[in-house]
């Protein structure tokens, strides 16, 4: 029988799933469905800036206010919005949806974050594990069923896309400006042909109506588990600008610091892969009704991985799990800066985006996991931070989409990848170097930490050979 922790976690999974279904096939698309002017990419960037101001001066608040599950609620309910302004795509439909969205996505990460590290807590003594342990399960958990929703969105665009009898064939003459080398404005790359209008209200429809599902399913089914002390903060409430400035208070923490990069990091990969690859390579090379297909690839192994890397860290821990990740992305960086994709070439659009789902569900479920580990206390406003400088690389890497080269933002990438290494394997270090001193001076109990069996010899030996 499952338990109540793992039935919260369980629903709160589902509805990911089923509201990414919408946002994360829409997202896919922008940069092909909406090129004009540059619309689409602009409002993801929209999106990411709007999800910093939330998590600067609203996600402590609103989630000691109104508890995990509804702030769950109300975010999703800003990811509908952003769906029906895909309905009729203009400025002054995109970009309002876009800022009520960033301002309920930090609130809903962080909520879910906030949630499965409570829900691991209260389970760990139950099943007398470390509290790490169990929270790695239960990320595990949760990204092996959100990430699945890049798989369900991205088949509902490819099949309803790839019903369009208009489908233009791309010429040699076209497919040279594809992949990195060659400048040129990509947002009159003739070969991004926008579907039907009755084939994208199809879509959007599809899509609001799953979002609207995420929400019933969280609304009725999950539990609020932390309502008590929602209302004790509501009646016992601390001074407004200790809330309200607790996401500033939390960067005095050197820790958090040297977390930046990794964060930011993740933002700049995603945004790498549902942009730059998505337009330049597959659309470009095969059509907008192939980006479904390829990342579909991407979300299953995205998924399947999160779910085994998750249970694999209680045996090797975060370190040797990053430099994975590390290593598969900075191949699959270098391969793309000097591929030149043709569609005779097809299996190799589906390889790329299925190794970067591996790498990312490294990114995804463990950096969310050292967060919680690290700021136990802290819970609301370190997932708040961690929220924003992730967002800050997506709005980085969307602002400069249209203005600067396809192989400058390769470099870009794999300069900031080497940089968020660095300082991952830094901080890993010097975690365990307090762990080895705490337990020397019996000044903290082992068990409290997120202590796997390798040694500091062996995280020395993984930064110098990642450098």
């Amino acid at each position: 029988m499952i338990d109540r922790n793992m039935k919260n976690v369980l629903v709160v999974s589902i509805g990911f799933l089923s509201l990414f279904t919408a946002y994360g096939g829409l997202q896919s698309l922008q940069s092909s469905l909406n090129a004009e002017d540059g619309m689409g990419v602009t409002s993801l960037s929209v999106i990411y800036a709007s999800i910093i101001l939330s998590s600067m001066f609203l996600t402590p608040t609103l989630i000691k206010n109104l508890g995990c599950k509804w702030t769950i609620v109300v975010g999703m309910g800003c990811y509908v919005t952003y769906s029906i302004g895909n309905l009729y795509p203009g400025w002054y439909t995109l970009i309002p949806t876009s800022v009520i969205l960033g301002m309920g996505g930090s609130p809903l990460w962080s909520a879910k974050c906030t949630l499965l590290t409570i829900c691991g807590n209260l389970q760990a003594p139950k099943e007398n594990k470390a509290a790490a342990d169990v929270i790695n399960k239960y990320f595990g958990i949760f990204f092996l069923i959100f990430q699945s929703s890049a798989v369900w969105g991205n088949l509902m665009s490819s099949l309803i896309f790839g019903s369009d009898t208009d489908i233009p064939d791309i010429s040699e003459e076209d497919l040279q400006y594809c992949g990195a080398g060659v400048c040129i404005d990509i947002n009159v790359n003739s070969t991004t042909k926008r579907p039907a209008q009755e084939l994208v209200w199809t879509l959007v429809g599809c899509y609001i109506g799953v979002g609207v599902l995420a929400m019933t399913i969280v609304a009725v089914f999950l539990d609020n588990i932390d309502r008590d002390q929602a209302q004790e903060f509501r009646g016992n409430r601390e001074p407004f600008w200790s809330t309200f400035l607790a996401t500033f208070t939390l960067l005095k923490d050197k820790r958090l610091i040297i977390l930046i990069p990794l964060s930011m990091y993740s933002g700049f990969e995603q945004s790498f892969l549902s942009g730059e690859y998505t337009k330049n390579y597959v659309t470009c090379s095969l059509g907008i009704h192939y980006v479904g297909y390829a990342m579909i690839c991407f979300g299953a192994t995205n998924s399947l991985c999160s779910f085994m890397f998750g249970r694999l860290a209680e045996y090797t821990g975060r370190a040797p799990l990053f430099c994975l990740a590390a290593a598969n992305n900075f191949a699959c960086i270098m391969a793309l800066l000097f591929w030149r994709p043709h569609p005779d070439q097809l299996p190799v659009f589906f390889v790329f985006p299925a190794l970067w789902g591996m790498a990312d569900a490294v990114w995804q479920a463990q950096t969310n996991s050292l967060y919680g580990v690290l700021f136990p206390r802290q819970k609301e406003a370190a997932f708040a931070n961690c929220c924003m400088w992730e967002s800050l690389g997506f709005v980085i890497a969307f602002a400069y989409s249209t203005f600067i080269c396809l192989d400058t933002k390769i470099y870009i990438l794999l300069g900031v990848l080497i940089l968020s290494m660095v300082t991952c394997l830094w901080a890993e270090m010097k975690y365990y170097e307090l762990i080895k001193i705490t337990f020397h001076e019996n000044t903290v109990p082992v068990e409290s930490w997120d202590t796997p069996t390798h040694s500091r010899a062996f995280l020395y030996f993984l930064l110098f050979s990642t450098l």
